[in-house]
């Protein structure tokens, strides 16, 4: 088989840079391990940037992120016992909209097959190879058990964390930055009215917890626990006890219902260094991860997505590798600019484990400086809400 980009990975990096090339002409083979159900089916929050919202309209594939999602124009900060709002649209101008990125996942891929997308799902034995000549290829076996070898001009991976296309860059050409976190988040679903209009990160002594929504009927919450706690071990009633404890004050409490699903999600934060090898470039969480805090992943995706569509674009169109031979610098300012963002998030809302009561009153004093101080507000609002994709 020949193609011009071949993908690996069928997330949102994947798929809508196979959208973003096809806008341009551009043939690509997106190969993929996983089912489409798998894909689809597999749960996830998602809170997408003012940016990423344009994105995804732009190229026709945001209407019902529009229609079935909630913008948001603000969040609340709460510490202290008592409620802070930091109004996103009164700061920068820019809002963001709740819209889990499983669906994200489900309208790229509906898209992308109706306009007659090259995507092979549960491929096996995949692997790279000459990633650095002019002719890289990527081997797998079909669902049917075929054989295939895809030579490409470019291989674009797009596989996640877990993923083979960062351990294909050698040990000796790449730079690992790597951070693990001494605390997770247990998360829960519930079938409960929402308890809040907007997101709701709360700092208390017992630890950081968050108030997030999914539908109308069903919300998603966290609070921070050590990573290695078992969900299962926790009664409902010990879950909601807890919960409620860390985001008690003013008067406010939160809408209880059975919960239907919990589990535990570790906190890292990993970047790769160089973010390209040869013609082999990187984007999402192949190339860097974030705490949750943030709300970062699926946006940096996106981002890198854009930045290497346009230098794409340039190459096919003027020979010219100027802007791939920039992609790496270009996409990884944005990434460490976010990267400091989920973790001074991150550090500003969670008890450390080791921490102690001078970390827990600096923490306080911090909050404070950033609720009662209109430039704290805006840095804040200005990285949730997004900033411009450089080019």
């Amino acid at each position: 088989m020949r193609t011009r980009v071949g993908i690996v990975g069928a997330g949102p990096a994947g798929l809508l840079l196979s959208l973003l090339l096809a806008e341009h002409g551009i043939d690509s083979v997106i190969v993929e391990t996983r089912s489409r159900a798998a894909i689809e089916e597999t749960i996830r929050a998602g809170v997408l940037e003012h940016g990423t919202v344009e994105t995804l309209r732009q190229y026709g594939v945001g209407d019902r992120a529009l229609a079935e999602g909630a913008r948001h124009d603000g969040i609340e900060l709460r510490f202290g016992g008592q409620g802070h709002r930091i109004d996103f649209a009164n700061l920068v101008g820019r809002s963001v909209w709740l819209y889990p990125q499983h669906e994200v996942l489900k309208d790229l891929i509906a898209a992308r097959l109706a306009a007659g997308a090259d995507i092979r799902f549960e491929c096996g034995d995949v692997a790279l190879r000459d990633v650095t000549s002019d002719r890289p290829v990527i081997a797998f076996t079909e669902a049917d058990g075929t054989a295939v070898e895809l030579e490409c001009d470019v291989v674009a991976g797009c596989d996640g964390s877990a993923g083979i296309s960062r351990h294909t860059i050698p040990d000796a050409a790449r730079t690992d930055y790597f951070r693990t976190y001494p605390f997770g988040w247990f998360g829960v679903l519930v079938e409960a009215p929402p308890s809040a209009p907007e997101l709701i990160y709360a700092h208390s002594e017992r630890g950081f917890a968050l108030v997030s929504t999914r539908t109308p009927t069903v919300q998603r919450l966290y609070f921070q626990c050590d990573p290695d706690e078992d969900a299962a071990a926790w009664s409902d009633d010990r879950i909601w006890a807890e919960l409620q404890a860390r985001v008690a004050g003013d008067g406010f409490s939160l809408a209880e219902g059975p919960i239907f699903q919990r589990g535990v999600i570790p906190m890292r934060s990993y970047v790769c260094e160089p973010m390209r090898y040869g013609r082999l470039f990187l984007a999402g969480d192949a190339a860097h991860t974030v705490p949750p805090t943030g709300a970062k992943g699926l946006n940096l995706a996106v981002a890198d997505v854009l930045v290497l569509a346009r230098a794409l674009d340039s190459y096919y169109a003027t020979g010219s590798t100027a802007l791939l031979d920039s992609y790496s610098d270009v996409a990884s300012r944005r990434v460490w600019r976010a990267q400091h963002f989920s973790w001074w998030m991150t550090s500003m809302l969670h008890t450390d484990p080791a921490g102690s009561a001078f970390d827990v009153r600096r923490q306080l004093g911090e909050l404070e400086s950033v609720t009662g101080s209109t430039a704290g507000s805006t840095y804040l609002a200005e990285a949730y809400t997004g900033w411009p994709v450089e080019f």
